[in-house]
């Protein structure tokens, strides 16, 4: 019998087992990360790369429905060459039932999977399935290996390439972050539950906060360029509306057009989602619909605000792109939007055009809270692109004059706030002060739910 001891009093945290009589090369343990107790599945000093069997799968499973049943964050160590090959059906049948129960955790407790070595073949589909994936820098991770990829194409590859952490943190956005070692990964797992509630039905924790709330930041506003086509680093501006120190980037390699972190305002935690201007003019393609939508639905789950600062031209053009899907893909990002229940706040500081306007938590998609900075520019499309459009035939004269009529009429937040789609034009000092107001007072915020079984996501 595999027992998960209890770290600390018996009598703060409920008792509970895991009564599987196989041998494993894992063992499963209720842990102190920070200030709360967290179920942890790590494997043996002296398995660091096993094959995974029925019997290590077992303890991951049972440990996985501990946590679900205790509504206490998961914690998983990876490090395997794949399925046990010998023991056959029987690996494969557990490791389904691993699935299966990490999908059962999804949105009740918050989980974290670490790789520290190889995670190969079927498990590493559970890296996926996480709310987290911290990996090592010595790790890596792929569903077929360098000896199937060039069975089937012809072509040699080695791990590094084909499933390496930095290849992964910055093609396909598998890990949240890369670390040096499992001891950093430890740090990390601390640092990002200290965001999030233990499990769904608690609010986030609030941080002991020393930065006033009504802190004036005429440094965000000072960030912006005094052209319209100007580039900036949004985290500049994220960083002065937030407490000091308390912005932490997830997925900053991957997608870099779009920033994802989380950060506290008076001390409550919050999620961010912000247009970065420096990668592709902010401009919304396949990779930063995924990554906001997936962002933007974990924070849905765990009761944390969204706030989103918004400055885009609109979705990235090109005929690769549109034949990837990026109606499917950018459908996900307004999906993730609309279906979110928490408190919900909107920044336009510069450039919001047509449908990246709409995805981006506009008034329309139903946010708490829509504010603009004075020199928004919010309409259909910019003026140099109404007028290739709308003015075509004109001379150059004739061009030019339209595009300063329509920027002078058009690109500014005053149309949009006469119709109420903008809440308030506000100066950008005060930009913290607003959020943090009202923040306190969507606190109590509660929606009632549409009775039904799921949404139809567009995964």
């Amino acid at each position: 019998m595999t027992t998960l001891p209890l770290d600390g009093d018996a009598t703060s945290h409920a008792a509970f087992s895991i009564s599987r009589h196989i041998p494993a090369d894992a063992t499963a343990s209720v842990r102190s990360v920070g200030d709360r107790p967290v179920v942890w599945v790590e494997f043996a000093d002296d398995a660091d790369i096993v094959r995974l069997t029925s019997g290590t799968s077992s303890v991951i499973e049972v440990a996985a429905e501990a946590a679900l049943d205790q509504r206490m964050p998961l914690v998983i160590t990876i490090s395997t060459a794949g399925t046990d090959i010998v023991e056959g059906m029987a690996a494969l049948h557990s490791w389904g039932l691993v699935a299966a129960t990490l999908t059962k955790c999804s949105g009740i407790v918050p989980t974290v999977i670490i790789v520290d070595g190889p995670a190969v073949s079927g498990p590493a589909l559970l890296l996926g399935l996480a709310d987290f994936t911290l990996m090592t820098s010595a790790s890596y991770a792929f569903v077929n290996g360098p000896v199937m990829v060039e069975q089937f194409t012809g072509v040699g590859i080695d791990v590094e390439e084909l499933g390496g952490a930095t290849n992964h943190a910055r093609y396909t956005g598998v890990p949240t972050a890369v670390v040096v070692d499992r001891a950093a990964a430890v740090e990390a797992v601390e640092i990002l539950l200290s965001y999030l509630p233990s499990h769904v039905d608690e609010e986030p924790p609030r941080w002991p906060n020393d930065d006033p709330p009504d802190r004036p930041c005429p440094e965000a506003g000072d960030q912006i360029p005094a052209s319209s086509t100007g580039s900036y680093d949004v985290r500049n501006v994220a960083s002065a509306i937030v407490d000091e120190d308390s912005l932490h980037e997830l997925r900053d390699r991957w997608a870099t057009n779009v920033v994802t972190a989380f950060a506290t305002i008076d001390g409550r935690p919050v999620g961010l989602v912000a247009n970065q201007p420096i990668a592709l003019a902010g401009t919304l393609d396949i990779p930063a619909s995924q990554k906001a939508a997936r962002f933007v639905a974990l924070c849905d789950a765990f009761n944390l605000p969204i706030i989103t600062l918004v400055d885009t031209p609109g979705f990235y053009p090109g005929k690769d792109l549109e034949w990837r899907g990026m109606i499917r893909h950018g459908a996900q990002l307004v999906f993730a939007y609309g279906d979110a229940s928490v408190p919900r706040i909107c920044v336009i500081l510069r450039k919001s055009y047509g449908g990246a306007y709409i995805v981006m938590d506009s008034k329309t998609m139903g946010n708490d809270l829509c504010l603009a900075w004075p020199w928004a520019e919010i309409a259909v499309m910019g003026a140099g692109q109404a007028a290739a459009i709308l003015a075509r035939r004109s001379t150059p004269e004739e061009r030019a004059e339209f595009e300063r009529d329509y920027a002078e009429r058009l690109l500014n937040p005053y149309v949009a706030a006469e119709r109420g789609v903008i809440d308030a034009v506000i100066d950008p000092a005060e930009t913290r002060t607003e959020i943090a107001t009202a923040l306190a007072l969507l606190e109590d915020k509660r929606e009632v739910l549409v009775e039904r079984k799921h949404g139809n996501s567009p995964l």
